[in-house]
């Protein structure tokens, strides 16, 4: 290995030693902790290792990669939420926060290993030019994507710019190329629409910067004054999270006073309390809260506050039980450190961390054309996960990885049986009532919405 370069990577680890003994204290050249001994060690053993990897290993390496390699796997080691983020994966997680992209405007996923349309989403240059659902994209500017990161990566670009995107079509013997002008996409994390007059649905994808005001904009088209809604069905089935202060807003709509939320660290800066506020329009009406083993995170934020207040009745299955919250802090070139500084505890005080909302009604989703299958069975969670925290920092750890892989395989396998690979995928075009009425658990909850109408007018006679 070049010395010059040597020199300057030893140089480097020393700065991070260094870095490591300040951030210790003032105090530090007087009482050095056994502690303190430990990780100056263990921070030349990673120095002496990494020299020897570069001198002997049978393959030139890539310094640089190597110790992001061995950040990374350090980060990875703490549990599954915290990360090393390289600048694509920060610019993703900006996007979902800003609420828009660049792009084509189409949502997909992987199926028999090639990358498949779900849906194009309305008005989007994806849509206009024709590119419809199980369309199979096998190249984009003449190039086979390796796979779905690849793909968005590919598909992804300045506003104005061209794309060429090749689909396979069923029934359409040759491939058909469609030449796409990017624009910015709105990421759509709302959808709404009234079942039948006096009751709404509304679908919340993922909570973005938009999630509340077009969440309020969908309550205005499903409360006019003419005809009051009698109940409302928040659908927070498969929804992964995102920003907390949308989660609380959301919770807020519906929550006059008290709690919505604590969350504890370690350090005092890292814990809060989140309360509700009297809000202008009054929202009296029932609402039923569909969840699964998707709904995570702040979507589970939202439903344990309604379900603790009695504000909302919960139907579904056991949600993901993701009850941590993470920070993003901005490091050189582009990279960030995403890091898990507190618990989350709903306002009755309990963690869902690893355990998830329990629903109130607990009633399994059935997927299209088979009695027999549930769309979220074998769904991995939160408790599966390597590494994973406890609901308390005080519980005693177990051996709780060691099922992992064999869950994660079977979970696969499961995939492999089920008639699509989600059944829910009707939701991700436009919203219809027949979609909807092929939904168990949403006519489920409509129907005890309509006997609550029904049995309140007999009581109030």
């Amino acid at each position: 290995m070049d010395q010059k370069k040597y020199r300057h990577i030893r140089l480097w680890i020393a700065v991070i030693i260094a870095a490591v003994f300040l951030t210790i204290g003032a105090g530090f050249s007087r009482d050095l902790s056994a502690n303190n001994e430990e990780t100056y060690k263990g921070l030349k053993i990673f120095s002496d290792v990494l020299q020897i990897i570069e001198n002997d290993y049978v393959d030139t390496v890539d310094t640089k990669e190597l110790v992001q390699k061995a950040i990374q796997g350090m980060i990875r080691g703490l549990d599954p939420h915290s990360a090393l983020l390289p600048p694509e994966a920060l610019e993703d997680l900006e996007i979902d926060s800003e609420g828009e992209f660049p792009g084509i405007g189409i949502h997909i996923t992987l199926q028999n290993d090639l990358v498949t349309v779900i849906s194009p989403i309305e008005g989007t240059p994806a849509f206009k030019a024709g590119i419809k659902a199980k369309d199979k994209i096998i190249k984009i500017d003449g190039v086979t994507p390796k796979d779905l990161r690849d793909a968005v990566n590919k598909m992804r670009g300045p506003k104005g710019t061209t794309v060429v995107v090749t689909v396979l079509r069923e029934g359409v013997p040759d491939p058909i190329d469609f030449t796409l002008v990017r624009d910015i996409i709105p990421v759509e994390s709302i959808k709404s629409i009234l079942i039948k007059p006096g009751y709404g649905y509304i679908w919340i994808t993922n909570f973005t910067g938009n999630t509340t005001d077009d969440f309020l904009k969908a309550l205005d088209k499903l409360e006019p004054p003419s005809v009051p809604l009698k109940g409302l069905i928040l659908d927070l089935r498969d929804n992964g999270g995102g920003l907390l202060n949308q989660a609380l807003k959301i919770s807020d709509i519906f929550l006059e006073d008290g709690k919505i939320l604590s969350i504890e660290g370690r350090h005092k800066k890292n814990s809060r309390v989140f309360k509700a506020h009297p809000d202008k329009v009054k929202r009296n009406y029932p609402i039923i809260a569909l969840i699964n083993g998707g709904t995570a995170s702040a979507s589970e934020i939202v439903a344990g506050a309604l379900q603790d207040h009695k504000r909302a009745l919960i139907l579904g299955t056991t949600s993901f039980g993701k009850g941590s919250v993470q920070s993003v802090e901005p490091l050189r070139d582009g990279y960030a450190l995403k890091l898990t500084i507190a618990r989350y505890y709903t306002p009755n005080g309990r963690s869902i961390q690893a355990k998830g909302i329990e629903p109130d009604i607990v009633l399994r989703h059935k997927a299209a054309g088979n009695e027999n299958i549930y769309d979220d069975e074998g769904m991995i969670k939160e408790k599966d996960l390597k590494n994973h925290l406890d609901a308390n920092p005080d519980e005693k750890k177990d051996d709780k990885d060691a099922d992992f892989e064999i869950k994660k395989d079977k979970y696969k396998k499961d995939l492999k049986k089920k008639p699509k690979m989600y059944d829910m995928d009707y939701r991700l075009g436009p919203l219809t009532t027949e979609g909807l009425k092929s939904d168990n658990q949403v006519m489920h909850a409509l129907e005890i919405l309509l006997s609550y109408d029904i049995f309140k007018d007999k009581i109030n006679r």
